[in-house]
């Protein structure tokens, strides 16, 4: 395993992570399975663990942090996320300094931890003020319930404001933002945010990385009964077009070449993009998590980049 600064700060995360999203708590509920993928990823060399409180509604962040407690907190880089309703309070949801401050001890309380190493705002606020959301992540940061503070799928736009804010107030800015990136969904990342984040030294750890399996030849011939994109319909029809098939198939007489997975490619396609500090990968069985950590250290030539861009393009 490889590892690499997070953003311009001094915390290093593992180019492989392991995340909760529609896995623990959904598809993976027997605590057992949970922990042999989590011990796994950690013995593979992953110490760089996502959560969210939205996650299986707090049940993701509890199956995980019953494994992450046995192990030695300073070797671990855990995040967890704010912003989703959690119950029909009118209160409980978003980013007020209320619900972030009340959030971040409900998830630390799941979790068994004193402290997280991140603290993401998962989406941007339009009803809070961007001075309360700044100063309600600074207090986080500056009571020890987080070493760091970062955003989830913001517009470059806001990403900027928050740490501009923060900087001319003397806060704590975000480092690091957490976006949707992969072969097949980045053109936002790459026109959008990157033009903004990798100039200012905030990190990117992006989530779905395999475009919900696509990337790993999974869907080549349908929809596998029980899969995730079987199970979230909105985003199969996103992912699962003829063209995206056919593109994902041509790429395998890539990765036989390079002597890899179509997984493992993706993955180095991602690790690739200068900004990128980490790529979230998901796992419902020990396998998948053997597979993904193969893809760090896997250098892509300039030239395979551009045979998969024109594959990409096609």
């Amino acid at each position: 395993m490889e590892y690499r600064n997070l953003g311009k700060s001094g915390l290093k995360v593992s180019e492989i992570s392991l995340g909760g999203w529609v896995t623990f708590g959904h598809n993976v509920n027997d605590e057992s399975m949970v922990r042999d993928i989590v011990l796994k990823a950690y013995e593979s060399g992953v110490n760089f663990f996502d959560q969210a409180d939205v996650y299986a509604r707090g049940r993701s962040e509890e199956l995980m942090g019953a494994v992450l407690r046995e192990l030695p907190r300073h070797t671990l880089v855990i995040s967890s996320k704010v912003f989703w309703p959690m119950s029909d309070d009118v209160n409980d949801r978003g980013l007020s300094r209320k619900h972030v401050l009340e959030s971040i001890d409900k998830s630390l309380k799941r979790l068994g931890t004193d402290y997280l190493d991140i603290y993401f705002a998962h989406r941007y606020d339009e009803n809070v003020p961007m001075e309360e959301i700044v100063m309600a992540f600074d207090h986080v940061v500056r009571s020890g319930r987080a070493m760091y503070w970062g955003t989830s799928m913001w517009p470059a736009a806001r990403i900027a404001e928050a740490v501009e804010f923060a900087k001319a107030h003397g806060l704590y800015a975000p480092v690091t933002e957490q976006p949707e990136y992969s072969m097949l969904r980045r053109e936002r990342v790459e026109k959008e945010i990157l033009t903004y984040t990798h100039r200012a030294g905030v990190g990117l750890v992006v989530w779905s990385p395999l475009a919900m399996g696509m990337l790993t030849g999974k869907y080549d011939e349908g929809m596998p009964e029980g899969s995730r994109l079987t199970d979230n319909e909105n985003w199969g029809k996103n992912f699962v077009t003829e063209e995206n098939r056919q593109r994902v198939k041509t790429l395998k007489t890539i990765a036989d070449e390079l002597g890899i997975t179509r997984a493992q490619l993706a993955l180095a396609w991602v690790l690739r993009q200068p900004g990128v500090s980490s790529a979230i990968t998901g796992a419902t069985k020990v396998q998948q998590i053997e597979e993904t950590v193969g893809a760090s250290g896997v250098k892509l030539t300039d030239d395979v980049a551009a045979r998969i861009d024109e594959i990409l393009a096609s």
